[in-house]
């Protein structure tokens, strides 16, 4: 698979995501809180570059992929998501840039489970703003993820990720991962369009 393949890929991965979490919530009811960005303010959220290549694609069309790199670059990759577009001083309200295009890790959190070890049971992975601030309603999805309504589980996800390439689907914190993903695409770009020169 060339690169191209692999975003492809990817975004074919997203589509049925999303569909399994639509139907979560709207079945649920539960999602995140509306203009929240508690996640999205830490900058060692765990990503992989393979899952940022449908990102690193779009910027690159939109001819802001070099800038960006450059950017984190200089930044040695390290602080909030680079998409990310806070609102508040203290960063924990905001949006996602690029949201059609955001990675495996914004999909997952707050729409997925994953099964505890000891217990064998199924855990909502989400934040602690939303248990704090819907406790009845979070162990009430609690109680259902276990019985009767279906969750997208994130582990059955990440193996289809690696399932892509295991290489690119290694974690970094997420300015990294970013960065990496451009720095594919625009490695990518240069020699397709080498060889058409030639």
């Amino acid at each position: 698979m060339n690169l191209i393949e692999k975003a492809q890929a990817v975004e074919g991965l997203f589509v049925k995501l999303e569909e399994q979490s639509k139907q979560f919530h709207k079945e649920a009811g539960m999602g995140c809180i509306s203009g929240c960005g508690f996640c999205c303010s830490n900058p060692e959220v765990p990503a992989s570059a393979l899952e940022f290549l449908p990102l690193a694609f779009d910027l690159y069309e939109k001819g802001i992929a070099e800038e960006l790199a450059a950017q984190l670059a200089e930044g040695k990759s390290k602080g909030v998501c680079v998409v990310y577009r806070a609102q508040s001083a203290d960063l924990s309200k905001g949006f996602c840039g690029n949201y059609a295009n955001r990675g495996m890790i914004c999909r997952v959190f707050g729409a997925s489970a994953r099964k505890n070890n000891k217990t064998n049971l199924k855990e909502l992975i989400t934040c602690k703003l939303l248990k704090a601030e819907r406790p009845e309603a979070f162990q009430e999805v609690t109680a259902r993820i276990n019985t009767d309504l279906d969750i997208p589980l994130a582990p059955a996800y990440y193996t289809q990720l690696k399932d892509i390439d295991e290489v690119l689907s290694e974690l970094h914190p997420v300015n990294e991962a970013i960065l990496l993903a451009l720095e594919l695409v625009l490695r990518f770009h240069y020699y397709e369009t080498e060889g058409t020169l030639s």
